[in-house]
């Protein structure tokens, strides 16, 4: 990169994106038309109108009940077959490149009507494993993800570690040495850095992530608890001869993931679970299900349920997941201890990882003088009670949990 052209920083999110520049000696983060500095990370294809609505307008058409096809989360497909996939949207054959790049140039055309200058050229944050550590994936899913801004009419990309870029702008003006670790819960991914901070800045000694994020919490509660209404471990009679067999699982692990919930509504599925619903030893929930496929209402599902675990995060608190467009008076209340003991195994995951990362930097978990938690999901009080039991003698904070990326990725590429 040149270092007198312009760079902005983007963070590409699985569930919000954001972009910044570093202007007058300080990160500066871009306004979107919604007065916000985050954009979510949604489609919305309308059928009637023939548009494509990224950001606040597809998350509205959902909610008003528009004729379309919602899309969220798509940062979890880069690196698998499906991001080269030609699908059939409003009577375009696109692929994943496609779409994610017309997301990105409308980032792109946002940042350039902020700072009155063309940025031909990017620094964008990327965990530190899209999929997992040495899975064959790794590389494809950074070479997609390039070659999305690159469709996006960026001609020079560049990567940082989010953490990292986190790191950066929760140190870059610290005077004190210490040692800090970065937790950075995102929507599909989890990342950790152990950094220090000096007088001339901070350094890195550590990076480490695992492929945990909120869209996963989504999931483990929506099938622990919202698909049993749908005939999740009921039955099925047989066909041929007597006895019973289990309602097959797949189709509710789909509808339970936000990624994969586009691909839900076919013919084949729908007349599947319509032969389910007449075999079935209680055929009212799979007539639920018929139901979701029917109307599209899978996305709709799945924001109840991420509302639910919202207002269940905290201690006593009952979340209320609202089902009634599926049918009317269906609900479900999950309080705080069962979300808890839904996300169980993945606190777990997540303290192996910090420790892991401490373990890499060279350093032993008391050495650790604060946590700083960002990304949206950090806030679930399942992690910072995970690193809390972990670093018990560090302080905790949460600083900028949306746009901590963002401010580290413009201070970034202002150095380059």
């Amino acid at each position: 990169m040149a270092k007198h052209g312009p760079v902005l920083g983007i963070d590409f999110g699985t569930s919000n994106s954001a972009a910044g520049y570093f202007r007058d000696g300080s990160p500066h983060l871009v306004t979107f038309p919604t007065g916000e500095a985050t954009m979510p990370t949604t489609f919305f294809f309308d059928f009637e109108t023939r548009k494509t609505l990224i950001g606040a307008p597809a998350n509205q058409a959902l909610l008003n009940g528009e004729d379309g096809r919602f899309m969220r989360a798509l940062k979890r497909v880069l690196g698998t077959s499906l991001m080269h996939e030609k699908r059939q949207i409003l009577n375009e054959s696109v692929t994943f490149v496609d779409i994610i790049a017309r997301f990105l140039r409308q980032i792109k055309a946002c940042a350039e009507a902020d700072a009155g200058v063309t940025f031909d050229r990017v620094l964008s944050g990327r965990p530190v494993v899209f999929h997992g550590a040495h899975d064959p994936r790794e590389d494809q899913a950074e070479a997609d993800l390039k070659q999305c801004y690159l469709a996006a009419g960026f001609s020079d990309v560049r990567f940082l570690p989010e953490p990292e870029a986190a790191a950066l702008a929760s140190g870059a003006n610290d005077a004190k040495s210490e040692l800090g670790l970065i937790v950075d819960i995102g929507g599909g991914t989890s990342d950790f850095s152990v950094f220090r901070t000096a007088v001339d800045g901070i350094e890195i000694l550590a990076n480490h992530g695992v492929r945990i994020g909120g869209t996963d919490f989504d999931r483990a509660i929506s099938i622990d608890q919202v698909m049993p209404m749908f005939g999740k471990g009921t039955d099925l009679r047989k066909v041929i001869g007597a006895g019973l067999s289990p309602v097959p699982n797949a189709m509710f692990h789909d509808l339970a993931t936000w990624e994969r919930i586009p691909f839900l509504y076919t013919g084949q599925n729908r007349r599947q679970v319509a032969e389910m619903e007449r075999l079935a030893q209680e055929p009212e929930k799979l007539a639920r299900l018929a139901s979701v496929l029917e109307d599209e209402l899978g996305h709709d599902v799945a924001f109840a349920v991420e509302r639910g675990k919202i207002a269940a995060n905290a201690q006593g608190a009952i979340g209320h997941i609202d089902l009634g467009l599926v049918e009317k008076g269906l609900s479900w209340d999950v309080t705080h201890d069962t979300m808890t003991a839904c996300l169980a195994t993945y606190a777990q995951e997540l303290r192996e990882g910090a420790i892991e990362t401490v373990a890499c930097a060279g350093v032993d978990v008391t050495d650790i003088d604060r946590v700083v938690y960002v990304g949206g999901s950090s806030m679930m009080s399942v992690v910072s009670e995970a690193m809390t039991s972990e670093f018990p003698k560090a302080s905790h904070s949460f600083r900028d949990v949306f746009t901590a990326v963002t401010s580290g990725l413009a201070i970034a590429a202002g150095r380059l």
